[in-house]
């Protein structure tokens, strides 16, 4: 990434109708944000940006990859991330004011006097969105899991000992208390 001025666009001298930027999205791009959950992050975002007389609409396009740990075995895993995001930008007087009380994080206010936007807090934002929730290595099937073997067996042996605590007599009469 060559600076954080190439996320920043010039839409006052744009002319009305649709824009495309480009933006290749590496490690370096994260050192100005809190640090993430994943790494190697190779992204592309294209965002097409169509410019009418009071308001810009953002289209931005993720694509690309990035390196996760499985939640179930910890076990190094490479993800796709793919996603499409709109972002409506209306122009206004008092947009300090109208974003704070709008509750669509779809549409965002700038002043009427604003001749640049920033791109980059968006771009953060998406990729990050574009990442999985659920991070677990690809099962073909239940019994040919990816996930690491032996992280799997302590899991259940856990699991299992979990069970054999429940089934205890001791803890027979607070069961009636559980959903008090």
């Amino acid at each position: 990434m060559a600076g954080r001025r190439d996320f920043e666009i010039a839409f006052v001298g744009l002319k009305p109708g649709v824009h495309e930027f480009n933006y290749v999205i590496d490690d370096k791009f994260f050192a100005f944000f809190p640090p993430q959950e994943f790494s190697n992050c190779h992204a592309n975002v294209k965002l097409l940006l169509d410019k009418k007389p009071t308001f810009m609409l953002l289209k931005f396009e993720i694509g690309g990859r990035c390196d996760l740990v499985c939640d179930r075995c910890g076990n190094p895993l490479t993800v796709q991330l793919w996603d499409d995001f709109d972002l409506l930008i209306k122009m206004a007087d008092n947009p300090d004011e109208l974003n704070a009380q709008d509750e669509d994080p779809d549409i965002y206010y700038i002043s009427r006097t604003e001749s640049h936007i920033d791109v980059a807090n968006w771009i953060y934002e998406f990729i990050n969105l574009s990442v999985p929730v659920h991070r677990m290595c690809d099962d073909k099937d239940i019994s040919e899991t990816r996930c690491n073997v032996e992280v799997l067996k302590m899991l259940k042996g856990m699991n299992e000992e979990s069970e054999q605590e429940q089934k205890n007599p001791i803890w027979k009469g607070l069961d009636k208390f559980r959903n008090i």
